[in-house]
């Protein structure tokens, strides 16, 4: 669906919509704190308060082209906030909450920001404990009132949006000439990448790069102005920001932002969203959750669940390839939809017209089995770098294990990494949508490619060629019209052998494994891979309980034989199927799960494999020097 206004800008969008909806249609919701209720605002009180907010920006000297982070959850604060920067030609420069207080330091420090918004006290901390270090930022705003006593720099909210009201009529003519001077060429936030390696990276997202992203997407994804959004990913990722944000307000729909990433379930049924946008560790857990209900359920049950899957699967196949099912399976479908999937999606809010996966690969069973329940699950592809969207799979065609096809107004192409040859193109506009390909670093073009690397030409001219082609870092190919990602070039593992191996792909395998949370896979310069993995321990305790095995602690239970051979069962049965190279010989189990507050997650739940290695360094070696546990 197209947006429903016309913009080139994002002050041109707020307006737009603005004027577009009703005064007092809703636009943003909430659960207030106190209260425990949700609570709606209007587009006519959204736009009081960015007047406000813009009014008291102005008026501590906030001006075109300067700074202001947030380090915020999503709450209605941080949109007032961006809109009312995005009004002065401002840039936003948000954070994510997990961060310590020292990368905290570092994005302030680097982005020169001037101006910072926090939430919470424990934010509040981190913000005072950087102000010192940090020679350009004069004011800290924060949206809790401060328990203790505080310094001169740091400002509540209410007092913030009161100075704000009082300076908007001295200020109004010139903030609107600062939003007249706004143009698609200017940068409009800086989002700095959590990085899997390496330090965080300022990346410059300009009006153009986010109007153009937006506008392609909503071609292909169809938010509308009935729709409603659930917002819990964190809005400093690139992903929530253009299509969760930007992409859902252009569209005309409203957004209520969730309690916080641990409520999600119970605000899905609350809220009851028409769509639903997350990476894929949440469809994955919610596949998991099922299955294992499945399993642990009678004869009967299962017999009936895997019933249900099947039709469910020989359903949508008929429907992506143009046939009409029959009569027979249309009722069997039916049925299972009734018996099974219902309670699914009730779950999930019993609203839900779609979901979106991004940030990372969705595993294909997984993508396969929400088709089968009856919910469209569509997986995208993009970076930061990129606005993020380069690619999205067809709502009416998804091929799972895939990311779709390349976006209007983008192109794509495959290098081969050997020598550097561009082996391959394919354009959003239309050519050739039948081509396939062989594997090599996937490269993009288009008006959603950043502007470069903040404080950093050098990072910028590594990242984009003279050609004007941007070097993803990813690997792919072209399957049919469809993308098809392999894993990261920096992933790769180069065995003792010489043969490169992508470990993605392999741990995707494994993320549908009842018995498996996490894993990692190892084997730079070894004979052969391992595998590190992080149990699912409430499956692993049923399984016990239900076997008769006796255990005193979790280590017990980790270290017992009939427990290590369902492992080694599943990785003997992939390796079966697996060139010789790419077998796992040997793997160790974890207690302790990666996440991000330990550092081994990224804040978008990737792992930081180099950290992890680290942490697990002994336990590698011991894998290595010990006789592979997986037989050969």
């Amino acid at each position: 669906m197209a947006a429903v206004v016309d913009f080139n800008t994002l002050p041109e969008l707020f307006a737009g919509l603005v004027d577009y909806h009703a005064p007092d249609r809703t636009a943003l919701g909430f659960k207030h704190r106190k209260k425990k209720e949700w609570v709606e605002i209007s587009w006519a009180d959204l736009a009081e308060r960015v007047r406000a907010m813009s009014g008291f920006l102005y008026d501590v000297g906030i001006r075109k082209g300067d700074r202001v982070a947030l380090l915020t959850e999503n709450r209605p604060e941080w949109a007032v906030v961006d809109l009312a920067c995005q009004n002065l030609g401002a840039i936003n420069v948000s954070m994510y909450t997990s961060l310590p207080t020292s990368q905290v330091a570092y994005i302030l420090q680097d982005s020169g920001a001037s101006a910072f918004f926090v939430s919470t006290s424990i934010q509040l901390r981190k913000a005072t404990e950087a102000f010192d270090s940090c020679p350009d930022l004069g004011l800290i705003v924060t949206m809790t009132k401060p328990r203790t006593e505080k310094p001169d720099h740091v400002m509540t909210w209410k007092k913030a949006m009161k100075r704000g009201r009082d300076a908007w009529p001295r200020h109004e003519s010139a903030i609107s000439d600062l939003t007249k001077s706004v143009v698609p060429a200017d940068v409009a936030v800086l989002i700095y990448t959590s990085g899997t390696t390496g330090t965080p990276k300022g990346v410059m997202l300009t009006h153009e790069n986010l109007c153009s992203n937006t506008t392609s997407a909503l071609g292909l994804v169809p938010f509308g102005p009935t729709d409603h959004h659930l917002s819990f990913l964190p809005l400093c990722h690139s992903f929530e920001r253009t299509a969760g944000y930007t992409a859902v307000l252009a569209a005309g729909a409203r957004i209520t932002y969730a309690e916080g990433v641990d409520m999600v379930s119970r605000n899905l049924v609350e809220v009851k969203p028409t769509v639903l946008l997350s990476v894929p560790r949440l469809f994955e857990r919610v596949y998991n959750t099922v299955q294992k209900s499945a399993q642990e359920g009678s004869a009967i049950k299962r017999r009936i669940f895997d019933w249900s899957v099947e039709s469910g699967k020989r359903f949508a196949v008929a429907r992506k390839a143009g046939r009409t099912p029959g009569p027979l399976l249309t009722m069997r479908n039916a049925l299972g939809q009734r018996l099974v999937f219902s309670k699914l999606r009730a779950k999930l809010g019993g609203n839900l017209r779609f979901a979106v996966s991004g940030g990372a690969a969705l595993p294909r069973k997984v993508g396969e089995f929400f088709e089968a329940a009856g919910i469209k699950l569509i997986e995208g592809y993009g970076l930061t770098e990129t606005s993020p969207v380069l690619c999205v799979n067809p709502m009416e065609r998804p091929r799972y294990g895939t990311v779709g096809h390349v976006l209007p107004g983008v192109t794509v192409a495959i290098q081969r990494l050997a020598d550097g040859e561009i082996i391959a193109e394919l354009s959003g506009d239309g050519y050739p949508s039948d081509l396939t390909s062989s594997d090599g670093e996937i490269l993009a073009k288009g008006p959603n490619i950043m502007a470069g690397y903040w404080n950093h030409d050098d990072w910028t001219r590594e990242s984009i060629d003279d050609a004007g082609w941007y070097h993803t870092g990813d690997v792919g190919r072209f399957d049919g019209g469809y993308v098809q990602i392999t894993d990261r070039i920096k992933h790769m593992i180069v065995s003792k052998g010489g043969k490169n191996i992508y470990p993605g792909p392999i741990e995707d395998g494994f993320k549908t494994v009842k018995w498996i949370d996490q894993i990692l896979v190892v084997g730079e310069g070894r004979e052969y891979l391992a595998a590190l993995v992080v149990p699912s321990m409430d499956v692993l305790r049923t399984h016990a309980e239900d076997e008769g095995i006796e255990f005193a602690t979790e280590s017990d239970l980790l270290a017992d034989d009939r427990i290590l051979a369902l492992f080694e069962k599943e990785f003997k049965a992939y390796s079966r199927g697996a060139a010789s190279h790419e077998k796992i010989r040997a793997f160790r189990l974890i207690a302790d799960p990666f996440t991000v507050d330990n550092g081994l997650l990224t804040p978008t739940l990737k792992p930081r494999r180099r950290e992890i290695e680290k942490a697990y360094g002994d336990a590698i070696e011991e894998l290595y020097e010990a006789r592979p546990s997986v037989s050969r």
